[in-house]
């Protein structure tokens, strides 16, 4: 193998080398080992992150036992969590394409590196360093610092928010009482978009078997990074790279997985963006006719009572996707470099009382769906498995607002009640813009019987109830949405695939010629920026 600061011009092979020098970096590893960045995303506001100071001292381990050189760098990693319900929740979708980016600044312009360690955990990072991988396609594989434990049932953190809404508790008995919950630094022990999308990197095959629900507070979590380490060499070694791992058989195969597990909505504006980072085409139908087929075979909370770390203790996802096998594409490679076939012939059956098989599933094939109608004719998603069945048919009286703000403040006035179809709009990637996670709503409305959210903006893969989100065309491309009025009738059947606006075509095309977009201050920085050149939810609000 002909290291890459080998094949840089002799006179900048000597200045670089002496610039690592100079940082630190061995002058005898400089001359013979391969040289493997440590892409971190390690900050003390993100509680998924915080482990990965540590974790990557283990990741370092492992590179060096294996004859590499380890050099670390950091990139940006915001916390949902504490962007969630204001407008800094703007950002958080955006911040994915500049983790991809600053990634693809120090990899490729350094011009140094054999082998890439990504570690990161949460919603966008983990996305963003996926897209990275796939970008710059040397061998690289991912490391997560794992779920922390709980010591509540997720139905009791459910109901502690609830009180705090309906005014029965303070804020600092929230705040100790979501403590039992979120016990330390770690992921959020719920099957949300960061355990959903750890999860889906063993599913690619980009992550150890195992490696994405090993609680954050372990040991087995630290050998898990050093294995890591030390695996990545053997992709340098091998030339094993992202391409040839990351394929549509391996891409179809992470679906069926999503679908099993019941996972976030977010995977479905992710995967299409990784997709097209590997000049593959993805859209919400390819999602559709496998999740249309596949059945729930896990509880893990919104869909049941469960937390990630109960399913990581029943087999994880290695069981998950073992039962799976008869529907996957075995032949795909994976970062161990051997084929997923291989894997599963090693991995034990899950505990039944968790992991359930395909012939006693936990629910049909409901996890996740695609509904079309005159209000979303591109599409809108719907975590299905999340939904009770006495709405999943549903029809209900519009209530309108044009931003998450709006439609809070009507919540504290009183103004929503049983029966309504919430409609929260231009929330989408270009008329947020940023699209933000409505959180804070759907938990209001999961209070409020026989009630729906319908939104052009995105939900967290914790939401459940009556949500339908990243609806297309969004509101500020004047889809369907941007046209409905309070007191219209809105009808859902999602046994049918179905959303649907009862209003006559000829009324819709009247409002239609009427409409105009609302006017909002003129976005400034990075948002302006993005609001100009994100495409559609469904293409994965890529930019243009």
């Amino acid at each position: 193998m002909i290291r890459a600061i080998d094949k840089l011009e002799p006179f900048q092979k000597a200045i670089s080398k002496a610039h690592l020098a100079s940082a630190g970096v061995s002058m005898d590893a400089l001359d013979t080992k391969p040289i493997i960045a440590v892409a971190n995303s390690w900050n003390e506001i993100c509680p998924g992150h915080e482990p990965l100071k540590q974790l990557a001292a283990e990741v370092k381990k492992g590179i060096l036992e294996a004859g590499g050189e380890p050099v670390e760098f950091n990139t940006v990693a915001m916390c949902d969590g504490i962007a969630q319900g204001h407008s800094g929740m703007r950002y958080c979708l955006p911040h994915r394409e500049i983790i991809t980016d600053s990634a693809e600044a120090m990899i490729v312009g350094e011009g140094v590196f054999d082998g890439v360690v990504y570690m990161g955990s949460c919603d966008k990072i983990i996305p963003g360093m996926l897209n990275a991988a796939a970008r710059i396609d040397l061998p690289s594989i991912l490391v997560t610092a794992g779920p922390c434990f709980a010591k509540m049932k997720p139905n009791e953190s459910k109901e502690l928010r609830q009180r705090f809404l309906r005014g029965e508790i303070t804020e600092r008995d929230v705040i100790e009482g979501t403590l039992n919950y979120y016990t330390g630094p770690g992921v959020c022990p719920f099957l949300g978009t960061a355990n959903t999308m750890g999860a889906l990197c063993e599913a690619l095959g980009m992550m150890l078997p195992g490696g994405s629900l090993i609680p954050s507070s372990t040991s087995m979590r630290r050998f898990s990074a050093r294995a890591s380490g030390r695996a990545v060499m053997r992709l340098v070694e091998n030339q094993l790279t992202p391409s040839k791992i990351m394929t549509r058989e391996a891409l179809e195969n992470t679906i069926t997985l999503l679908a099993a597990i019941g996972g976030s909505l977010n995977a479905l504006i992710h995967l299409p963006a990784l997709a097209a980072e590997l000049g593959l085409e993805l859209d919400w139908d390819d999602f559709s006719k496998i999740t249309s087929k596949t059945p729930v075979l896990t509880g893990i909370v919104p869909n049941g009572n469960q937390t990630v770390v109960d399913l990581h203790y029943a087999g994880g996802i290695p069981a998950v996707m073992k039962e799976l096998r008869p529907v996957l594409h075995k032949e795909v490679l994976t970062v161990t470099g051997r084929t997923l076939g291989e894997i599963l012939d090693e991995v034990k059956d899950g505990d039944r009382d968790t992991i359930r098989t395909m012939e006693n599933p936990v629910s049909k094939a409901d996890g996740i769906q695609v509904l079309y109608g005159n209000l979303a004719p591109d599409g809108a998603l719907v975590k299905t498995s999340a939904v009770p069945e006495d709405v999943r048919v549903f029809t209900g009286t519009a209530k309108v607002y044009n931003s998450e703000d709006e439609c809070y403040a009507a919540f504290r006035e009183r103004k929503i009640g049983e029966g309504d179809a919430v409609i929260v709009r231009y929330e989408g990637p270009k008329g947020g813009p940023g699209m933000k996670e409505l959180h804070r709503i759907t938990e209001i409305i999961k209070g409020i019987p026989r009630t729906a959210v319908i939104t052009d903006g995105r939900f967290s893969g914790a939401s459940g109830g009556l949500s339908i989100g990243y609806l297309c065309p969004e509101a500020a491309d004047g889809g369907p949405i941007a046209l409905v009025e309070d007191g219209d009738k809105i009808f859902v059947d999602l046994s049918k695939g179905i959303i649907q606006l009862q209003v006559s075509d000829e009324e819709l095309n009247g409002r239609r010629e009427k409409w105009k977009a609302i006017e909002r201050a003129e976005e400034k920085g990075l948002l302006g920026r993005y609001a100009k050149a994100v495409s559609t939810a469904r293409k994965g609000a890529t930019l243009k």
